[in-house]
């Protein structure tokens, strides 16, 4: 049996992962920022469940030091995931969907580092195939996306976050036992991307969806097989798939771009501290 923490696990694949792992007798922890959405859901399952909003690093503390008591965690899966049509600051003053999407995993995942290195685990990010949609020359230098915000490019840019995310976690503790893995779950059926731009809507709240989506149930099994999965059998250290087969992104040579993430989540969330303590 393995414990497995699941983010945004209120609705959606999440949800759908979760109850798929529960049913196969693993103990599953629901987080998810809607209060009467997580409740249900960890109640159907009959789990504990944590109530945080990845827009507040305050939530995001106070979560990790909750987690922090497990006795183990053998999966921790950053799912929790948006989109914003038009661009917007948290109350830690960064560009919305990037502390959602990227930092708040950040947050998450370096507070826990000795539990889930102790543990062994594997930690899970959620990307999408909207990573190879961001342009060639990006380098980070506008993460916070202050120039031509558009929803489709910061979610993008997010996306690709996540997967250098999983690079730069598995370079630099793979080697003490910490597993790292990435996926990209399709274009499930889902209540996804509800403030997003026309883009969104169109691929996800219209009849046109049924052309581009897949069922859900189908798409939280990309999820629930990496989360039951052995490292180096079922997925490789590092990588990020489809399926069973690793996505291929446009993107080469990724090294000082994932390296350059982790210095960002680290000095915002330095700055963070350093605001919280005067």
């Amino acid at each position: 049996m393995k414990t497995i923490v699941i983010t945004g696990a209120s609705d959606g694949i999440g949800a759908y992962s979760a109850k798929q792992l529960k049913e196969l007798g693993n103990e599953i922890i629901i987080v998810g920022r809607n209060k009467e959405k997580t409740i249900k859901v960890a109640t159907d399952l009959n789990c504990p469940y944590y109530v945080a909003d990845f827009a507040n690093l305050s939530d995001v503390e106070s979560l990790a030091n909750e987690l922090a008591t497990l006795p183990k965690i053998d999966v921790l899966v950053n799912n929790a995931g948006a989109v914003f049509n038009d661009r917007c600051e948290t109350v830690n003053g960064i560009e919305k969907t990037f502390q959602v999407n990227v930092l708040a995993s950040y947050v998450l995942t370096t507070k826990l580092l000795d539990k889930l290195i102790e543990s062994k685990a594997t930690v899970i990010q959620t990307s999408s195939i909207a990573s190879n949609f961001v342009k060639k020359g990006y380098d980070l230098t506008d993460y916070q996306n202050k120039t031509a915000y558009s929803s489709v490019k910061a979610y993008a840019e997010s996306k690709l976050c996540n997967v250098l995310f999983t690079k730069e976690l598995n370079r630099l503790y793979g080697d003490k036992g910490l597993n790292a893995v990435a996926f990209e779950p399709g274009i499930p059926r889902t209540n996804f991307a509800s403030e997003g731009s026309w883009f969104f809507n169109l691929a996800y709240h219209s009849p046109l969806k049924y052309l581009f989506t897949i069922p859900v149930s189908k798409s939280s099994k990309r999820l629930t097989r990496l989360a039951l999965g052995t490292p180096n059998i079922d997925f490789t250290n590092g990588e990020f798939y489809s399926y069973k087969k690793t996505f291929k992104l446009k993107r080469k040579n990724l090294n000082d771009l994932q390296t350059k993430l982790f210095a960002i989540c680290n000095e915002l969330y330095c700055d963070y501290l350093n605001k919280k303590g005067k």
